[in-house]
């Protein structure tokens, strides 16, 4: 209870987690909140280009679909894209940071080295290079996205253990017959946890603003799937009078990105005992 008040106290946690929470809601429930859930792939020169209105809320793209259906249905498509692409990076960093944090041999260096030869190419350079190699596709997107993103995880997790290897939890452990395999995953990772969460949180925001970009230059989810990336391209040739059809896909992006950057600082002051005592001496 103790941990839930101090979880309600922080207001840019509350923010996060009530913008997580349509969003999650919004791709839940897209069917019923959709006004038009049947026009979404459909073409109707007679509704192109609506702006907003009592029938058409956020207006209707040049395919005359109505923008706020398919912003709901892009969702759906935002989460599986940022849920999938995160768990994968994490199961691919978490084990190598905790192998090359652990031990002091020849290839905690060279996994090392690995990240840092994906770390010293711009994520979004790497992404798009490995995207247009594969083709426009989800799981190619996802794809592109672990491969881009794990090294972060890897870094986080190796600094980390390597920080914990002579504690004096570690070395019990060690003392009492326990397997390195047991010790990383029952006291290492345990410890480290909310450094991995709050990283996760964040990284999410971090691979929907990605899986935007990749899709705006059309490496994405190939039309008329309701993508939000690809909906802020297509608008382009209608821009500034059609300016409610970047507009809408635009603020949908954003406040996802923030929702999950203010869900993650705000697990990082709540669950980072360091941040609470410095402000506590504060």
């Amino acid at each position: 209870m103790k941990t839930l008040r101090r979880l309600a106290r922080d207001q840019a946690l509350v923010i996060g987690v009530v913008i997580i929470a349509l969003l999650v809601l919004a791709a839940i429930f897209a069917a019923p909140l959709a006004t038009f859930p049947g026009d979404l792939t459909s073409f109707d020169p007679s509704k192109r280009l609506k702006p907003p209105g009592e029938t058409y809320w956020l207006g209707t793209d040049r395919m005359g679909a109505d923008i706020y259906s398919r912003l709901l249905f892009g969702a759906r498509l935002t989460i599986l894209i940022s849920v999938t692409a995160t768990a994968a990076a994490v199961l691919i960093g978490v084990p190598i940071g905790l192998v090359a944090g652990y031990y002091d041999r020849w290839f905690s260096g060279a996994l090392m080295r690995v990240s840092d030869v994906f770390l010293a190419v711009p994520q979004i350079v790497l992404a798009i290079a490995i995207a247009q190699t594969l083709g426009p596709a989800i799981h190619n997107v996802i794809l592109a996205l672990s491969v881009t993103y794990w090294p972060f995880w890897a870094r986080l997790v190796y600094a980390e253990t390597r920080s914990l290897r002579n504690e004096v939890f570690i070395e019990a452990a060690i003392a009492m017959g326990a397997s390195p395999l047991r010790i990383m995953v029952m006291h290492v990772v345990p410890s480290i946890a909310s450094s991995i969460i709050v990283r996760t949180t964040i990284g999410m925001g971090g691979t929907i603003l990605t899986a935007a970009s990749l899709s705006f230059l059309g490496l994405g989810a190939p039309p008329p799937t309701p993508e939000w990336g690809r909906m802020i391209a297509e608008s382009r040739e209608f821009l500034p009078q059609a300016w409610w059809y970047a507009t809408a896909p635009g603020i949908a992006i954003l406040l996802v990105v923030m929702g999950f950057n203010l869900l993650g600082d705000g697990l990082r002051d709540v669950l980072d005992p360091r941040i609470r005592r410095g402000g506590g001496r504060g």
